[in-house]
């Protein structure tokens, strides 16, 4: 059963690139926009593990904190744009159990919560970082392309966008949600850096088989779409 997490963040942009990055991963994830539905959310769920924004409408990550300890122990990691050491003390303070200061790389988040989970006994189910189609493998943990049995050169962006694709087969992704959760939150480069990449992708993988392809979806995006997928 997937770890679920609680995600109380009143930025939308945001909570939805947690959301994605976090459900890529494996576990199962709640939203809630402000600290009143945090309260509401977290007891009717019973989350495993609550990401907590600081500066929230309706009540601030202080007393969702507090609100949350009163009656659970569960891991709380507390998000904010303040980073200084009298916020993370009151943080710490209200039984949150980690701080991270935003702007973020959501690699720290992944091994934040991991580190969190593991000391409170958790068990962490990801997903795994190698998929395997008819005549494709994907390994992201030897960064490893095989295309038809033999091994293609491609750099680390290339396989990223590529493995993120097929990894949600048949989902369409806009240009920019693919800056978002590939290339990150904080990248401010042209959309066509995703054109290029698909354009060199599809050049090492078109024909090779019938039973997926990169496909465009135009004037929307890219999808990995897979034969009875």
């Amino acid at each position: 059963m997937a770890i679920t997490v609680l995600v109380v963040e009143d930025d939308k942009n945001i909570a939805e690139l947690l959301q994605m990055y976090l459900e890529k991963e494996g576990y199962a994830v709640v939203w809630a926009a402000d600290g009143g539905q945090g309260v509401t959310k977290f007891r009717a769920i019973k989350p495993d593990l609550v990401l907590l924004d600081l500066m929230l409408p309706v009540m601030d990550g202080w007393a969702v904190c507090r609100a949350i300890r009163a009656e659970s122990q569960v891991p709380i990691i507390m998000l904010t744009a303040k980073g200084e050491t009298g916020d993370k003390v009151s943080g710490l303070k209200s039984g949150a159990d980690d701080y991270i200061t935003k702007p973020f790389e959501m690699k720290e988040v992944l091994a934040r919560i991991e580190a969190v989970l593991r000391r409170t006994g958790s068990v962490v189910e990801k997903k795994s970082n190698r998929l395997v189609l008819d005549k494709l493998i994907i390994d992201m943990d030897a960064f490893e392309l095989i295309v038809d049995g033999k091994k293609v050169d491609a750099p680390p962006k290339e396989m990223e966008l590529l493995f993120h694709l097929a990894s949600s087969p048949n989902r369409v992704y806009t240009r920019n949600q693919l800056l978002d959760e590939v290339w990150g939150f904080d990248y401010f480069g042209d959309s066509r850096t995703v054109d290029v990449h698909i354009k060199r992708l599809r050049e090492k993988l078109e024909g090779v088989s019938d039973q997926w392809s990169l496909k465009t979806v135009w004037g929307v995006g890219y999808k990995f779409e897979v034969v009875n997928g």
